[in-house]
């Protein structure tokens, strides 16, 4: 499932795009655009020349000399620059290429193009996406932004972490690793951190989000072969505690996570 890491690896295969001109745009599912019609999407975009890319969070933002691009990717969404991406398949989901999955194209004048392939159709595509609606990026929030977000919140510390408007970028995977390795445990009330505690939780969450990247992927996580029924703490084998936590299925250790 796409976290800032791979949205980050998405982000460094459509600088590849820069320089280059749509002359065509594919925009038929309503579903897909988020608070434009198709369209006027395809309208929009035509003709335009890519600029940049950027991240934030988990979207990632092409810039244009026109409108900004926004790309969100859900759980199953994968990017292609000219029919080849930086990431082949995401843990859960399909490794098949089916067409029908193609949910947004650009053409470029030339040849090739950039596509959004979503078996899940839970991303979309937007125009001039408000970034001031998420919170810090997770890869480079400092340890006075995660404590301030934490201070006196009754949520439990795993839906806060897991809060986009809070903290952008920090997905199911990545938040279990994090806390799995900060000792902490996520059912906690988030407001119930120590300063000492809340800033072992940032170096370890900035420093699990490095690992994870220098390893390939937001899956590569110590903790995630564990993520079955009968999974044991990769550091005292003790059976790990499986709950629902903001809605997403938790993994943890009863010993240290605390």
């Amino acid at each position: 499932m796409p976290e800032l890491i791979e949205v980050e690896a998405y982000r460094r295969v459509a600088e590849r795009a820069v320089g280059r001109r749509i002359d065509r745009v594919h925009a038929q599912d309503s579903w897909y655009c988020k608070g434009v019609e198709p369209r006027t999407l395809e309208a929009a975009m035509c003709h335009r020349t890519l600029t940049g890319a950027r991240r934030k969070g988990k979207l990632l933002l092409i810039d244009t000399d026109g409108p900004v691009l926004g790309l969100r990717f859900g759980m199953t969404g994968r990017l292609l620059i000219d029919g080849t991406g930086p990431i082949d398949r995401l843990l859960y989901s399909s490794g098949r290429d089916d067409p029908a999955w193609h949910r947004f194209t650009l053409g470029f004048a030339g040849g090739g193009g950039m596509t959004v392939i979503d078996p899940r159709r839970l991303g979309g595509v937007e125009l001039d996406p408000d970034t001031e609606r998420l919170g810090p990026d997770a890869a480079t929030a400092g340890a006075a932004a995660l404590r301030d977000l934490l201070v006196g919140s009754t949520a439990p510390l795993k839906t806060r972490l897991l809060d986009q408007s809070r903290l952008a970028g920090v997905g199911n995977l990545i938040c279990d690793e994090a806390l799995w390795r900060a000792g902490l445990d996520p059912a906690r009330l988030a407001g119930s951190l120590s300063p000492a505690e809340a800033r072992r939780l940032h170096r370890h969450l900035r420093a699990t989000i490095a690992l994870l990247s220098e390893r390939g992927g937001s899956h590569t996580g110590d903790l995630q072969i564990e993520r079955t029924r009968d999974g044991r703490c990769p550091r005292c084998r003790l059976l790990l505690d499986r709950r629902t936590i903001g809605g997403r299925t938790t993994f943890s250790c009863p010993r240290h996570q605390c």
